[in-house]
């Protein structure tokens, strides 16, 4: 496995991040045994970066994978929308109990889409900072979807991480193109702040291209390690590989690629418009009273764990 320092925090992560959405129940929903063999699949092959978030309520997986891999042999990231202090404060604290730490590595404010939205998240941020202080972080971060606030992180001494969306087909991108992602990206990195990037796939999308992707994103220089979800140990053997700078068998490859999985909608849905109020893609609208979904679709399932009904599941 190739490894990078994660900007000026001196983190050293692998190149390949563990998205652990995918393993829980937003998503595969996986038996916590399988789970936490698909992680520690991941640790053998070199992986010792894992991205969570309070939201994919993986927490579980990680606790009992801690129970075979040394705690300080990996670097944990989680996210929480919280943007009291004591909002974060508890986000913060339930990490750590539910995890079995006493310290997250990194900490982010969840899909931050704008500056307004980071100025309304001011409190949060200021917690994270104390919790650095106090050695409950190590580092405070954010994840976004957009541009905009790629930018003005890049420009916050209070953010010491950034985790952006970022693929060669620029899908998911909320406020502009491939180009201008990289240019933000860029003017962060020049400012010492950590990068690991998000939906290299594109939620799924670039799957049948998964080796081209995969290669494009690991050719951008300022990029320290790319998130990508896998629930499957075919995933784990091919994603390594790949980030290892290792060829995969043509049959092992086929096999990754032709999975495909959707969103369901199921028949009950009421139309509440929730979900197309919180999907980051904007993929979802309300049609005739129920959710429809586009070629948008970023397949993240964040929709279903807002759904008071539990209409939207991903298969």
């Amino acid at each position: 496995m190739n490894y990078s320092i994660l900007g000026y925090t001196g983190m050293r992560v692998s190149r390949l991040c563990f998205g652990a959405l995918t393993i829980g129940p937003l998503q595969a929903n996986l038996p916590l045994q399988d789970g936490v063999r698909v992680i520690a699949a991941a640790f053998e092959a070199g992986v010792n970066f894992i991205d969570t978030a309070e939201l994919y309520k993986t927490y579980p997986y990680l606790r009992e994978v801690l129970k075979k891999i040394p705690s300080h042999e990996l670097i944990i990231a989680s996210k929480s929308y919280a943007y009291t202090y004591d909002g974060m404060k508890q986000s913060v604290e339930s990490a750590c109990r539910e995890i079995g730490r006493d310290y997250i590595d990194i900490f982010m404010l969840h899909e931050q889409e704008s500056r307004h939205t980071l100025k309304g998240h001011a409190e949060a941020l200021a917690y994270l900072a104390d919790a650095k202080k106090q050695g409950l972080i190590r580092a405070a971060g954010v994840s976004t979807h957009t541009v905009e606030v790629t930018l003005a992180a890049a420009r916050m001494n209070e953010i010491d991480v950034i985790h952006p969306i970022l693929n060669m087909a620029g899908i998911g991108i909320v406020d502009g193109s491939r180009e201008d992602m990289l240019a933000a990206i860029r003017l962060a990195y020049a400012q010492g702040k950590g990068i690991y990037t998000m939906k290299a796939l594109g939620g799924g999308h670039l799957s049948r291209v998964s080796g081209e992707a995969l290669a494009w994103i690991l050719a951008q220089p300022e990029i320290h390690s790319v998130a990508v979800g896998m629930q499957h140990l075919d995933e784990v053997r091919v994603n390594s590989r790949l980030f290892s700078g290792y060829p995969v068998a043509a049959g092992l490859m086929s096999a990754v690629q032709e999975r495909e999985k959707r969103l369901l909608v199921e028949e009950w849905c009421q139309g509440c418009g929730i979900c197309a109020e919180k999907c980051p893609a904007q993929a979802i609208r309300i049609v005739n009273q129920r959710a429809v979904v586009s070629g948008k679709c970023m397949l993240c399932g964040y929709c279903g764990a807002h759904c008071p009904e539990f209409c939207l599941k991903m298969i």
